[in-house]
């Protein structure tokens, strides 16, 4: 043995020699303190240098941040952007007036509380506001049923159970139970056998919040890392960005193929690091539409001891009966070895009210982590499954309802009217020579981009006409969520047929740019300085919680 560890060292033994006789001669001539102090600086230096460099952000997102906000300092370049930024809030304000009819905002509560008549009367006026063409196939998802009878029974239920609230079960064990049974019935429908678990949320950003913490919290208490890193497609929901954000961690976008619209691989593979919490996959994407290489992602995970999750947020309850609807699909559930968790919202095609979701584990070991406990408080022992306190008993209560009310059989056969529809709309656009289908949608979603015109003029058009689509960025592009609205006879005809009227039309000049609403999302892809399109975008939320009274002229708006 002493001869094996001489061979080793003894190659070694110069190179160390030099080193220290290097240090020797750093030293040399100082006083035993200034060592000292010169090695705490060193040592603090380099501390600092290591957190700077490696901080949730990557450094090359924050020079360029830096950049702009330096170059925003230049007289010239400030005022042109002033200019910009006045113009938009004008045209965001004069948007507003006019879907709001010129109504004015209540500023104050009424001396004297309404009575019921006269409430009603107020109702109807807002109700009014509604477009209402929703109902008719105009728009982008956003209503995913709407038959009156579901309707009708959701809120009635909503009004048995308005007061309930699960954080006190010994009051209202009836909504407690109902949530015990949306969670089941839900690990049951993803194949997630007796020892998946799960959990309700508000939606499809808390689940994903939700998960994220959990694995944050595992891996901190397992590991200690300080800040964990998500691995996400960049087609992935931004609410992986909101929770990276919310929680302290990093979170790395792996590109996808420009072809298939699925994650790279080979990226997802390479990114991998010991700080790496958890990797996820969409089933499908909310862009484009495309399922993600499940099967080989979870591998992914499996091999490297990180859990997977598949958000399936969107198309969760339309994949989960794609197979008895006749249109099966690759396994992408906790039937897949490696997957750990699956968020899937009621509220969308599982037809609940909005405000509910479901988060699920394939192991209770998982969920432990997502749970907050205050064992010390004085208040008591303060304990909760999900970010809220109180919650809502009555979108549990309604959720259930609308469960139970759609059976097997009658979300089977809404699958199958869904996915028969986007698949025709898929073959007709694909005739259309002007646009392009975006990856293989296999679920509801249908994304479209030209290379021959800007296609947020047809964005335009459509709106024009009477549609409400979803614009999207990097590429520009467009897509149509199919819901059971869309199933109603005509209205996917329509819609191809507007498609390719509109299409031809813009052809004729195909070198024009997009004009209006189009315009300002196609300004706001093209800007370098993404802190711009931030304060776009805050612009665009202030105006919602805007209560002026003042008329349009007096704010600017023409």
């Amino acid at each position: 043995m002493a001869e094996v560890v001489d061979t080793v060292l003894r190659p070694v033994i110069p190179v160390l020699e030099l080193v220290r006789d290097l240090l020797n001669s750093l030293c040399a001539g100082k006083e035993p303190w200034q060592v000292m102090i010169y090695t705490c600086a060193s040592t603090l230096v380099a501390v600092a240098a290591y957190n700077f460099i490696f901080q949730e952000e990557p450094i090359t997102v924050r020079a360029k941040r830096t950049f702009f906000k330096i170059m925003r300092m230049i007289p010239q370049v400030k005022r042109k952007i002033d200019e910009q930024l006045s113009s938009t809030l004008i045209y965001i304000r004069k948007e507003k007036n006019t879907h709001l009819g010129g109504q004015d905002y209540v500023q104050y509560l009424p001396k004297q509380g309404l009575a019921k008549d006269e409430l009603m009367i107020e109702l109807n006026k807002y109700k009014a506001l509604d477009r209402g063409n929703w109902q008719d196939g105009w728009v982008s998802g956003m209503v995913y049923n709407g038959q009156m009878d579901l309707t009708d029974i959701m809120s009635t239920t909503y009004g048995m159970f308005a007061w309930s609230n699960p954080l006190h079960p010994e009051v209202f064990p009836n909504v407690v139970k109902m949530e015990a049974e949306i969670v089941r019935m839900t690990c049951n429908m993803f194949n997630g056998g007796p020892k998946a678990v799960g959990t309700m949320s508000t939606g499809g950003t808390e689940s994903i919040l939700l998960v994220c913490m959990a694995y944050r919290n595992m891996i901190q208490e397992k590991r200690g890392v300080k800040f964990p890193e998500i691995i996400v497609p960049i087609t992935a929901h931004a609410a992986f960005d909101k929770a990276a954000h919310i929680l302290r961690m990093k979170i790395t976008h792996i590109p996808v193929d420009p072809i298939t619209c699925k994650v790279d691989m080979k990226a997802m593979r390479r990114a991998i690091g010991r700080k790496t919490c958890m990797l996820v996959g969409s089933a499908p994407g909310f862009p484009h539409g495309v399922i993600d290489p499940i099967q080989e992602i979870a591998e992914l995970g499996m091999n490297n001891n990180i859990p997977v999750h598949v958000d399936a947020c969107l198309g969760g309850f339309l994949i989960a009966f794609m197979g008895k609807a006749g249109y099966p699909i690759e396994p992408f559930d906790f039937q897949v070895p490696g997957v750990t968790s699956i968020s899937a919202d009621t509220h969308k095609y599982g037809y609940a009210p909005k405000g509910s979701s479901v988060i699920m584990y394939s192991d209770a070991k998982f969920r432990h982590y997502q749970f907050f406990q205050q064992v010390n408080w004085p208040g008591g022992v303060y304990a909760t499954p999900t970010l809220g306190g109180s919650r809502a008993g009555a979108i549990i209560a309604a959720c259930w309802s609308a469960m139970m009310f759609m059976g097997e059989s009658g979300y089977v056969d809404a699958t199958r009217k869904i996915i028969t529809t986007a698949r025709y709309i898929i073959e007709e656009l694909r005739k259309n020579d002007h646009i392009t289908v975006m990856g293989d949608p296999q679920v509801s979603v249908v994304a479209i981009k030209s290379d021959r015109f800007d296609v947020y003029r047809l964005v335009d058009k459509l709106h024009t006409r009477g549609y409400t689509l979803n614009p999207l960025q990097f590429p520009a592009s467009i897509h149509l969520c199919v819901t059971l609205v869309h199933t109603k006879k005509g209205v996917a005809d329509r819609f191809v047929k507007d498609i390719r009227e509109l299409t031809t039309e813009i052809m004729k000049n195909p070198d024009l740019k997009a004009v209006g609403q189009a315009a300002v999302y196609g300004l706001a892809q093209s800007v370098p300085d993404r802190s711009l399109v931030k304060e776009l975008a805050s612009m665009y939320l202030d105006s919602c919680y805007s209560t002026d009274n003042s008329s349009p002229a007096a704010n600017g708006v023409a």
